[in-house]
């Protein structure tokens, strides 16, 4: 039996018309794909990968969090659909057709994923652009259900030698009102311990953090309960910029490959890491990006960083997921002084939660009551969006494998992240995924903040030109 957990549950609360919980992936691939070729291997594999076979089975009243339940209809053609660009089939018409299908929502009554054949991409490529709902996996989980998809050679690997797991069944409807009467009564209880593991941490969580005095109660409670000295996080308030606030329904999405080799040797010359670089590679961009739309703020942005609980240690199923805020220095006109910038506020960030993983995302979640979760959610959302916005956008970097991948026998050349934007995270979400030498940059944006995301798509190409260009003139 499996049940979504609290934060699970939050991301289907919180979608609206215009707030979407999909998580997705753009690979480009050498050669056409068949569908039929698909859904061969995804016949094969689906039984290994619980995400894809699962769907929501309601409470009744909505009194607790949903159960997912093995779909034994699974209807392929449904979830496997084709898509051809008119020529001349450029990356500007690709990323416009994942543009309108990532702002649609996915069926409930489905299991929550799409994959979509894109024919007809110059130069004998095509896309194939994959969704999933972010209550089903989490960042690590979307990974895994992409490899599915995925072989290390031409040759697709047969199906493993054990037999699949099985879910069992979710309860009948009595039990599930009975199981969701007894969380409600023991949600006082959840909230006071909420409360509880909260204050050492008040200076981590966005929104509270700004309240008078918080820092100060939060480091207080530390020293009392003997957890060490944990480096302070300064106060970030996000500065108003054109993509803060409410997103509307429609997106707009870029992308752009940088090359990794590039990025390890700034990284070597200036003694960061590449995570480091990456952030100051969006800082420089965005930078230029405001220069040339509303001018650059005198203070830093706040950059939403997305850490996965699970290389923490946190084990448990659902998403383990949480969110540190970051200062991103675009206030700082010299590449190398910003570099290093980003450099001091992302290991303090790192050194504070080594010493404890931020758990305040998925505490909170457990903390309300499951039959209030979506209107709360939906309230919180759009006050906090259309008041104080805690952050200005999100940047996050996932390491991915530095060798080819193949999909039916065609090369993967490149996997672009498509991820979310929201009232709260604002209206511009920056994603790079590592992959086989090379650095794939997804920009989701409003388009009504940013109605043309592919020269923020440039300026990431600009920013590392930039670095590169300082790295020249250092004393060999």
């Amino acid at each position: 039996m499996s049940q979504l957990t609290a934060l699970d549950a939050q991301f289907l609360h919180f979608e609206t018309a215009t707030n979407v919980a999909n998580i997705a992936g753009l690979a480009v691939l050498d050669g056409d794909l068949n569908r039929a070729d698909l859904q061969d291997l995804l016949e094969q594999r689906l039984p290994y990968v619980p995400a894809l076979r699962r769907k929501l089975a309601q409470v009744p009243f909505g009194l607790d969090h949903p159960y997912w339940v093995q779909g034994e209809d699974l209807d392929l053609d449904y979830h496997i659909r084709e898509i051809g660009l008119p020529p001349p089939g450029d990356d500007r018409q690709l990323a416009e057709q994942v543009s309108r299908l990532h702002a649609r929502r996915l069926d409930r009554a489905r299991p929550l994923w799409e994959i979509y054949l894109i024919h007809g991409l110059s130069g004998g490529r095509m896309g194939l652009y994959t969704k999933i709902h972010h209550a089903a996996v989490d960042g690590i989980g979307g990974a895994d259900v992409l490899a599915a998809l995925l072989d290390t050679s031409p040759q697709p690997a047969p199906p493993p030698p054990h037999a699949p797991e099985r879910d069992e069944p979710p309860p009948g409807p009595v039990e599930m009102v009975a199981r969701g009467l007894t969380r409600l009564a023991l949600n006082p209880a959840h909230a006071v311990r909420f409360a509880a593991r909260a204050v050492p941490h008040l200076d981590e969580i966005p929104v509270v953090s700004r309240i008078p005095g918080s820092r100060l109660v939060s480091g207080l409670a530390r020293k009392l309960a003997g957890t060490g000295q944990a480096p302070e996080l300064p106060p970030l308030p996000a500065p108003k910029t054109p993509f803060s606030g409410p997103v509307s329904q429609h997106r707009r999405f870029a992308f752009v490959s940088l090359p990794l080799e590039e990025i390890k040797q700034v990284r070597k010359a200036f003694g960061v890491t590449v995570n480091d670089v990456v952030m100051a590679v969006c800082a420089g961009a965005l930078r230029r990006w405001l220069a040339a739309h509303g001018g650059v703020p005198r203070q830093p942005l706040v950059a939403g960083v997305p850490f996965s609980l699970r290389e923490a240690g946190v084990e448990g199923a659902g998403n383990q997921v949480t969110i540190m805020t970051a200062p991103l220095a675009v206030h700082v006109e010299d590449p190398v002084a910003r570099l290093h910038q980003v450099r001091h506020a992302m290991h303090r960030i790192k050194d504070r939660f080594s010493l404890a993983p931020a758990r305040w995302l998925r505490e909170f979640s457990e903390s309300m009551p499951a039959a209030l979760m979506g209107l709360a959610s939906r309230s919180a959302f759009g006050l906090v969006g259309e008041t104080v916005p805690p952050i200005n956008l999100i940047v996050s970097n996932v390491p991915g494998p530095q060798f080819p991948l193949y999909v039916c026998g065609r090369r993967l050349l490149t996997h672009y992240p498509v991820s979310v934007i929201t009232d709260v995270s604002g209206g511009v979400n920056i994603t790079a995924f590592s992959y086989d030498g090379s650095l794939d940059i997804g920009v989701v944006t409003d388009r009504r903040m940013v109605p043309d995301a592919w020269e923020l798509a440039r300026h990431l190409r600009d920013a590392l030109e930039e670095l590169r260009n300082a790295e020249a003139t250092l004393p060999q």
